[in-house]
């Protein structure tokens, strides 16, 4: 860990400001649909690409990307939050040099600290962030006052469902609250465990066209994940399934990634011009 700090240390002096990292807020309107499953793994397939990546592990007292990756946390954001460690210290190297800060229970008492604690915790994050290329927040299910702080404050955000009619409709209702609040946030969709492709665009399909006659919101299609009892034995083994090479929803994990990373399917990008901690500053304070 020391080393690890160290090293983020030397990356923050040596840092040239030319460009501000990706934020992406990773959700979903109910659990139990793959949602820390995709965050984890699709971080890993950008991280293997080359590019800075850091995971935040923003499940409020549910946080798991540390038992998926098979380690245990020494140290989680609950320890910056009670004066223990700096930001820069709690964060963890992963597989093929992925960053990720732990959850762990307590994350929601972000909204009830003080304005000096919270100052320190924008302040330390604007440093911190300007070392990435993209940074992922894989948020709890469904959404909090204290979680759409940080949905808000996001250029994009991937929605993960399921084909059942009761994800979708949680979905909706998911994007329906963040639109409300802010109508320019890019919400892109993925389908996850799709037993047969057709079911899976029907299931995109239907949660547009209802947000396109409600919202007028024009929804992205990202990709489809297949159903695979590989992700059941990945998660069992603790080993992030992209390691799987046959696997099939590694293999369309990484078809999104590539789809993401290109963004030839983005018509219009965020009209979110303010960097990401200048918003989160502005939420956390009018509250």
């Amino acid at each position: 860990m020391k080393d690890q700090a160290e090293s983020l240390r030397k990356r923050m002096n040596q840092k040239e400001k030319t460009h501000a990292p990706k934020t992406i807020a990773v959700v979903s309107g109910k659990g139990g649909v793959g949602k820390s499953n995709f965050s984890l793994n699709f971080a890993i397939s950008l991280s293997t690409k080359g590019y800075k990546v850091l995971l935040f592990d923003m499940d409020v007292g549910m946080g798991n990307i540390d038992i998926l990756l098979g380690n245990s946390a020494k140290h989680t954001i609950v320890d910056f939050f009670d004066g223990k460690e700096t930001l820069q210290n709690i964060v963890m190297e992963g597989p093929n040099n992925l960053h990720y800060i732990a959850g762990g229970t307590g994350l929601n008492r972000l909204v009830k600290l003080d304005d000096h604690l919270l100052n320190n915790f924008t302040d330390q994050l604007s440093q911190f962030l300007d070392l990435y290329d993209y940074v992922i927040f894989d948020m709890g299910a469904g959404v909090t006052e204290e979680s759409l702080h940080f949905i808000l404050s996001v250029d994009e955000m991937i929605v993960i469902t399921t084909p059942e009619p009761t994800s979708i409709t949680d979905a909706y209702a998911m994007l329906k609250h963040v639109y409300i609040k802010n109508d320019h946030i890019p919400f892109l969709i993925v389908v996850n465990r799709v037993v047969v492709e057709k079911d899976g665009l029907e299931a995109f399909h239907r949660l547009q066209s209802v947000a396109r006659r409600f919202l007028g919101k024009d929804l992205k299609h990202l990709g489809i994940i297949p159903d695979d009892r590989a992700i059941q034995l990945a998660v069992k083994n603790q080993t992030p399934v992209i390691f799987n090479k046959k696997s099939s929803a590694a293999k369309a994990i990484i078809k999104i990634s590539e789809r993401y990373e290109d963004q030839s399917f983005m018509e219009l990008q965020s009209l979110n011009t303010f960097p990401f901690v200048s918003k989160l500053k502005r939420f956390l304070f009018e509250r």
